[in-house]
């Protein structure tokens, strides 16, 4: 992790993000954005809309607005820990964020929220009850210590800041996505930022995140409006690579290649790992320019959400392996 600061409200975050990002693609060593098979993939999505999921009201609470807001924002304290989903107890039919977002919603739906006086205090023993884990693994141990921490952070920050209100944290960022990364940055957990040789790249991906979950969720209303929505970059993870790979728009080194099919873990800020979250980044941004060029408007943001419920199905996850990184960001 890079010795970042959360980025201020006057500089344009998302332009950090993708002129970051494709510096990295630029230089990189390990993954390579293959330009010119991108024309041949965005074809056939030209003719038809998008077709943006809607949020899954069987593992994610949709409510009445606090409610709604509370139930985002806890999730997005944890919505991390791909690198250790292999050993995760996985409810039957779920991956593993379905797991713990559903596991969050029975807590919702029988107890109400979680205060931010309760995740303030929250130990790992009760993450481990609450996501119906065993401690005993040491990766899942390792993982409940940290939802532990992300949400002690949430907590604190809720009460130091805002009363211990969701609703006046998301209101303080006054419809601002940008603002809101701002603002949830001063966690640690937030402050996704790498160094890469002499750049500093930014991504922010659960902040981010978090703002496109609660305009789907309250239909771009109320506290889920975003006046800056469409500037969101793709929400940078382990699956939309795996994706972008398998649809031949990403090759990896042979190094690399062989790591990932191994089952070795990607270091945490490594080269390898912010190259293949910054050419997903920028493969998508070649994706929006390309069909902007034959009249057609998407968004990143649009992009990602097709990827990434794309690399649910079955199919795509038997096409080779994911990269794995034990991160607190994705």
């Amino acid at each position: 992790m890079a010795d970042a600061k959360p980025p201020s409200e006057t500089e344009d975050v998302f332009d950090a993000i993708r002129s970051a990002c494709r510096e990295v693609s630029v230089h990189a060593r390990h993954v390579h954005v293959e330009v010119d098979r991108i024309p041949r993939w965005v074809e056939p999505w030209l003719e038809t809309p998008l077709d943006v999921p809607q949020v899954d009201t069987t593992t994610h609470v949709v409510s009445d607005p606090p409610t709604t807001v509370a139930f985002f924002v806890t999730l997005a304290a944890v919505n991390f820990g791909s690198g250790h989903f292999p050993h995760l107890r996985k409810r039957p039919g779920r991956s593993g964020y379905f797991t713990v977002a559903a596991a969050l919603k029975d807590r919702f739906d029988t107890e109400g929220p979680l205060s931010a006086e309760v995740l303030s205090e929250i130990s790992p023993e009760d993450c481990a009850r609450l996501f119906a884990q065993n401690l005993t693994h040491p990766s899942i141990a390792l993982l409940m210590r940290r939802f532990a921490q992300s949400w002690n952070d949430l907590g604190r920050d809720l009460l130091e800041q805002y009363g211990g209100s969701f609703v006046r944290c998301v209101e303080t960022a006054d419809h601002s996505a940008a603002r809101l990364v701002s603002l949830l940055s001063r966690q640690p957990f937030f402050r996704d930022v790498q160094s890469y040789r002499c750049w500093t790249v930014p991504f922010y991906k659960r902040s981010q995140l978090l703002a496109s979950d609660l305009s789907l969720a309250m239909n771009g209303q109320g506290m889920g409006r975003f006046a800056d929505l469409h500037r969101l970059t793709i929400f940078a993870d382990n699956l939309v690579p795996h994706v972008l790979r398998t649809d031949g728009l990403l090759t990896y080194s042979e190094a690399l290649s062989g790591a990932i099919a191994a089952e070795d873990p990607i270091p945490s800020g490594s080269e390898e790992e912010v190259e293949l979250r910054a050419c997903s980044v920028d493969c998508v941004e070649r994706i929006v320019e390309y069909a902007a060029s034959q009249g057609v408007c998407w968004t990143a943001r649009d992009v990602d959400q097709v990827l990434w419920h794309r690399g649910q199905q079955p199919h795509i996850k038997r096409r080779g392996k994911r990269h794995r990184t034990l991160s607190v960001f994705y």
